[in-house]
C-alpha cells in the first residue's frame, strides 16, 4: 500500500512540473509583482489609514467592477472600509502601505462605501478609481480581465485567484454552503478580537491557495474565461474562505444603491447572470482541472438538505468553526457534510459518522481569521 501512495505521489509531482513548464512566462511570480506600483489589479493596495503607531496593513486590489458610470476598485471591507471605520472619500494607495515603508504610496482610488460587515453576510467594499491611476480594462496581474459573467460555486470546481502575497495561485472549491465563524481586530496589527458569523460561504484548498494580504482576491474559474466565483476574505493554514460573488454583488449594490458589474470580456454583456461550470475551456494549468471530480448537483442538494435541518446544532458544538457540504472522498459522486473544527480549541466536538445517512468528514484547522 505505501509503495502505491509513494508511486502515486511521484506521478503527480511529475505532473505538476510537467504542466508547470508550460506556464506564459512571467505567470505564478510568487507575489513580487503584486507588491510593487503595478497598474493591474490583484495587486498590493488598501486605505492609507490602516495603521497604528507600531503597524501598518494593507490587502488585494482585486478587480474593477462599475455602475454602468463609474468604476471602482472591488476589495474587502476590512481591506479599504477598515471594518467599518473608514469615511467616504479617504485615499487608496497602491501599493499598500506594508508594501511601502508605511508611507504612503500612489493613490489610486478614493473609499466609497462598503456593506455592512456581519448583516450583509459579506465583506466587501469598493473605491471610485481616479483615473488613469489602474488598468481601466480591469486585466487582473497574471491573469487576464475576468468574464462579465459569473460563475455558481461547485464542490470540486477548479479555480485561481492573483493576491498581493501569494501572487498567482490555483486550488479547488472543497466546499459550498459553508458556515463560519471568522476572527477580526478592531485594529491594524492589534486591538479587541471579535468573531463574524457568516452563511453560504465558499471554501477552498489547498492551504497554499492564500496567506494574510491576499484579502480582496477575486477567485476565477481556472480556465481561459476567467468567469468570476467569489471574493477572498479569510482563511488559515489550511483553507481559504471566500463570499460568493453574486451575493457580493448584490449586497454592495443594496449598500449603495446602485448595481454593479464586471465590464470585462471574454464570457458574456449579462451584468450578473449565474453559470454552470465551463466546460471544454483550457485552464491555466493544463490537465490539473480534473484532478478534484465535480460533485453532482443533486448529490450536494441531498446533503445540504440534511445540513441544513442539523446546521444550528453542528456549528454550536464546542469547537466547530465551520459546516458546509463537500465531497466524501470515499467514493465519486458521494457528497458529505464537512465540518470544520478548531484544533487549538481546549474542548473538542464529539460528532457522528453521518447524519441521515450523510456521512461526517471532519477537517481539523486552526482558526478562521480575516486576511
Amino acid at each position: 500500500m505505501l509503495r502505491v501512495k509513494t508511486l502515486l505521489v511521484c506521478v503527480l509531482v511529475a505532473t505538476l512540473l510537467l504542466f508547470s513548464s508550460l506556464l506564459p512566462s512571467g505567470l505564478a511570480d510568487g507575489g513580487g509583482n503584486h507588491r510593487a506600483r503595478n497598474q493591474r489589479f490583484g495587486v498590493s493596495g488598501g486605505n492609507v489609514n490602516d495603521s497604528t503607531r507600531r503597524f501598518c496593513c494593507s490587502g488585494t486590489l482585486g478587480a474593477l467592477i462599475t455602475d454602468g458610470s463609474n468604476q471602482y476598485i472591488l476589495s474587502n471591507n476590512h481591506v479599504l472600509a477598515r471594518s467599518g471605520a473608514a469615511v467616504v472619500g479617504d485615499d487608496v494607495s497602491q501599493p499598500g502601505l506594508i508594501d511601502s515603508n508605511c508611507n504612503i504610496a500612489t493613490v489610486v482610488a478614493d473609499f466609497s462605501g462598503a456593506a455592512a460587515l456581519g448583516p450583509s453576510n459579506v465583506d466587501a467594499a469598493v473605491a471610485q478609481l481616479r483615473p488613469g491611476q489602474m488598468d481601466s480594462s480591469g486585466f487582473i496581474e497574471d491573469i487576464g480581465v475576468p468574464s462579465s459573467t459569473i460563475a455558481l460555486p461547485t464542490v470540486g470546481m477548479s479555480v485561481a485567484k492573483s493576491g498581493r502575497t501569494t501572487g498567482f495561485t490555483t486550488g479547488s472549491i472543497s466546499s459550498i454552503n459553508t458556515s463560519v465563524s471568522v476572527q477580526y481586530q478592531t485594529q491594524c496589527g492589534g486591538g479587541k478580537k471579535f468573531t463574524i458569523s457568516f452563511t453560504n460561504q465558499i471554501v477552498i484548498g489547498p492551504g497554499t491557495f492564500s496567506a494574510g494580504g491576499d484579502s480582496g482576491s477575486l477567485i476565477v474559474t481556472n480556465n481561459s474565461s476567467h468567469n468570476p466565483v467569489g471574493l477572498l476574505f479569510a482563511g488559515s493554514s489550511s483553507v481559504t474562505i471566500a463570499n460568493p460573488i453574486g451575493l457580493v454583488l448584490t449586497r454592495l449594490g443594496a449598500a449603495m444603491g446602485r448595481t454593479f458589474s464586471f465590464g470585462g470580456g471574454g464570457g458574456g454583456n449579462s451584468p450578473t447572470p449565474q453559470v454552470s461550470e465551463n466546460q471544454g475551456k483550457r485552464p491555466f494549468i493544463p490537465g490539473l482541472e480534473n484532478l478534484m471530480p465535480i460533485l453532482p448537483p443533486q448529490a450536494s442538494d441531498r446533503a445540504l438538505a440534511v445540513l441544513e435541518v442539523h446546521r444550528a446544532n453542528l456549528m454550536f458544538q464546542p469547537g466547530v468553526i465551520g459546516a458546509g457540504v463537500g465531497a466524501s472522498g470515499r467514493a465519486d459522486g458521494e457528497a458529505a457534510i464537512v465540518i470544520y473544527v478548531n484544533k487549538e480549541a481546549r474542548t473538542q466536538p464529539v460528532l457522528p459518522d453521518s447524519i441521515e445517512g450523510i456521512p461526517l468528514t471532519v477537517v481539523l484547522t486552526d482558526p478562521f481569521v480575516a486576511f
